[in-house]
């Protein structure tokens, strides 16, 4: 074999491949049973993508002639897909720090809201902020985001409420997304909140009749690259009518339906979801069982955020009653001012912990459910060929400890690899 290839990963003690037939997702039994293969190597080749992965002595031998431009040896380490955080909000100024005092004092969410604080205390901050602090900022959240194992992020506007400031973020998110190595799918979340001194169709005919048409000029013109919808369907901010007009509409110009439902009251948002045929719904802490029915039937992901109800000591999603009736569950750090969280290994425990997923669970919800959530699980959330070359090595004798060791992953990882490509290499790393 004389083609040369980018990357040989061999002899790792275990290669979390996650699945293996192309499934594009995973449900129920196979949430609990992740594939693991003792002993496993993987090929890159210069396109980025993975070309082999299998025993170690057969890829050693299939590959004995080949050349490399760089080779791993994971003896001893445990290879597993890069995570995918699928729903993050961090573009942003102005930190929050001082409402987490208020809830700490009982402050619930919607307490914080009304006086003044969350959604539209960022708001003003980032509607003052310029477009070349917001991208560094981003820069270093994404940056985090990646050292904890983090190579596909969804990344959300929704701090502007009116349309130069949406601009404004989508374009910092296409910035870092030509300049960073994470991959990302961005969000058009112009729904967030009611902006002060409108009503809700007030709001939702600015998204529909202003922003709405210029973001399909600037996709149209190649400028923005926008992969979702979102909007906040809650009480008091966006009701079921204004929330189907708007996914309606994102959908019309080939955005993907990925939005927040059912997290502080049961409005039948996980329903909704389902008819329009959304690809995921967010939070569903408040989803009743007719919403659970209802997104299993129509494969619409949950994707579920610890983070969120640990923070605002909310119920915790029913993960379990979701696993058990063929939902496709996915997990997102909800990285925002409110839950400031960039690392899913603490994600994933949280899930295990305050959930009662299993580990397994949490990790193919951390991979190939979340990859399917932003439609990218053809790419994306297992070691399979033909997907991506994004892996996390870590320096542990079993992938568990990359959950088990709560705020551990700072030392577990070793590596993380995008494409092939070597994009953090931890030589702080201890042996266990």
């Amino acid at each position: 074999m004389s083609q040369d290839f980018l990357l040989l990963v061999k002899n790792a003690k275990q290669l979390v491949l996650i699945c293996d037939g192309g499934e594009t997702f995973l449900t129920k039994h196979g949430m609990k049973n992740v594939r693991v293969m003792e002993n496993g190597s993987v090929v890159v080749g210069r396109d980025g993508l993975i070309k082999a992965v299998g025993p170690s002595e057969t890829i050693k031998a299939q590959y004995s002639h080949a050349s490399f431009q760089k080779e791993i040896d994971a003896t001893g380490m445990c290879v597993l897909p890069g995570l995918v955080d699928a729903h993050t909000h961090p573009v942003w100024a102005g930190d929050r720090v001082h409402e987490f005092a208020m809830k700490l004092a009982g402050a619930s969410y919607m307490d914080v809201h009304r006086a003044g604080g969350g959604i539209h205390f960022t708001v003003e901050h980032t509607q003052a902020a310029n477009a070349s602090d917001l991208l560094a900022s981003l820069r270093g959240r994404l940056d985090r985001m990646l050292r904890a194992g983090t190579t596909l992020v969804e990344c959300k506007s929704g701090y502007g409420l009116e349309l130069q400031t949406e601009l404004k973020m989508l374009r910092v998110i296409e910035e870092a997304r030509k300049s960073l190595d994470v991959n990302i799918s961005a969000t058009y979340c112009g729904a967030h909140a009611v902006p002060r001194g409108k009503t809700v169709a007030e709001a939702t005919d600015d998204i529909l009749q202003v922003q709405l048409p210029r973001l399909k000029e600037e996709m149209s013109a190649g400028t923005l690259r926008v992969d979702n919808i979102d909007v906040f369907c809650e009480r008091g901010v966006f009701d079921l009518d204004a929330t189907r007009s708007i996914l309606q509409a994102g959908k019309d110009l080939g955005l993907k339906i990925n939005f927040h439902g059912d997290e502080l009251h049961p409005m039948n948002s996980a329903q909704l979801g389902a008819e329009l045929g959304a690809l995921a719904i967010s939070h569903l802490e408040e989803v009743t069982d007719e919403g659970i029915a209802a997104m299993a039937t129509a494969q619409t992901a949950a994707v579920l955020l610890p983070t969120t109800a640990y923070i605002l000591r909310l119920p915790q999603p029913r993960a379990r009653d979701m696993i058990d009736a063929g939902v496709i569950v996915a997990l997102g750090s909800d990285f925002n001012p409110n839950a400031y969280c960039c690392s899913m290994p603490i994600v994933m425990h949280l899930a295990c912990v305050n959930m009662r997923m299993s580990m397994p669970e949490a990790l193919a919800a951390a991979t190939i459910n979340a990859a399917y959530a932003l439609g990218r699980s053809h790419t994306h959330g297992s070691l399979e060929v033909g997907k991506h070359g994004d892996l996390v090595l870590l320096n542990a004798p079993r992938w568990e400890h990359l959950i088990y060791q709560v705020g551990g992953h700072q030392e577990v990882i070793r590596y993380v690899i995008i494409k092939g490509n070597v994009v953090y290499d931890n030589d702080r790393t201890v042996g266990l």
